[in-house]
């Protein structure tokens, strides 16, 4: 057998035991979290309320309650790996976590390094205001004011259902936004739920609630590439707790909404 033969054979079968060896590694993840009873899952520290750290100094929030319901349903301990926007990627690829719950949205870059499950919470833009004032529907927005971020999200959104005879008065930064509110310059605020949330943390006395959806956009939970024998048992996880109930009870706790009809 000549030289050039032998390299090409040896090649192919390096090519095919890499295949193999890939295969089993992608595949690991669930059998290494029933064989160890553990399983780590990234979560935010940084980000109420889905994910904060309380008084007690422990991570708290939608996100962390979502990691506790899921190590619960497989019957295996919970270690929280705190994450930022920046690293909870890296983390997945990096093995340093095996899921990633951290108000993470889908989109096509991300499904090209990372693989996602069904949704499992809503992350949106809404009207928020105090209990003393009714908005069931855009129509009720006219004649009030409402302060939000030029050029945000919800800024776009507002414009496109607030009636005519709507006072939105824009600002140029989410602090500058929430203050207005809280001072009293504005009736309303639309904001996301995350700002809203720390906004009304910090202000209880404005008794400020949820108005009026402007736009949803679901989070969902994160798997390392490959891992689909760990991403199937989560889906199932997430489809009996939502044809059960505790995704809306989870949502209506830290977000003060139902979790509504989540795309799978």
């Amino acid at each position: 057998m000549n030289t050039s033969k032998r390299h090409l054979l040896a090649t192919a079968a390096g090519l095919t035991l890499a295949c193999v060896f890939g295969s089993a590694h992608a595949q690991s993840a669930l059998q290494a979290i029933e064989k160890n009873k553990l399983i780590r899952i990234a979560i935010p520290t940084d980000f109420p309320p889905y994910g904060f750290v309380g008084v007690d100094l422990k991570p708290q929030g939608l996100d962390v309650d979502m990691a506790a319901l899921i190590a619960q349903k497989m019957g295996v301990r919970l270690e929280l790996v705190p994450v930022t926007s920046a690293n909870r990627i890296p983390y997945l690829q990096s093995r340093k976590a095996d899921l990633v719950i951290s108000t993470l949205g889908k989109n096509p870059e991300r499904e090209k390094v990372i693989d996602f499950t069904a949704a499992y919470s809503p992350f949106f833009q809404a009207v928020f205001g105090p209990t003393s004032i009714t908005v069931k529907s855009p129509a009720d927005l006219a004649g009030k004011s409402i302060a939000v971020t030029r050029g945000a999200i919800e800024d776009q959104e507002l414009t496109k259902v607030a009636p005519a005879g709507t006072d939105i008065r824009r600002f140029e930064d989410n602090n500058a936004t929430v203050s207005a509110y809280v001072s009293g310059q504005t009736q309303l605020v639309a904001t996301g739920v995350s700002v809203a949330e720390n906004m009304m943390q910090r202000n209880p006395g404005l008794r400020t609630e949820y108005k009026l959806l402007l736009k949803d956009s679901p989070n969902y939970i994160g798997v390392a590439k490959g891992e689909d024998a760990l991403r199937a048992k989560v889906n199932a996880i997430i489809a009996e707790a939502k044809a059960a109930g505790e995704l809306d009870q989870l949502a209506q706790k830290w977000l003060k909404r139902p979790a509504g009809n989540l795309p799978e």
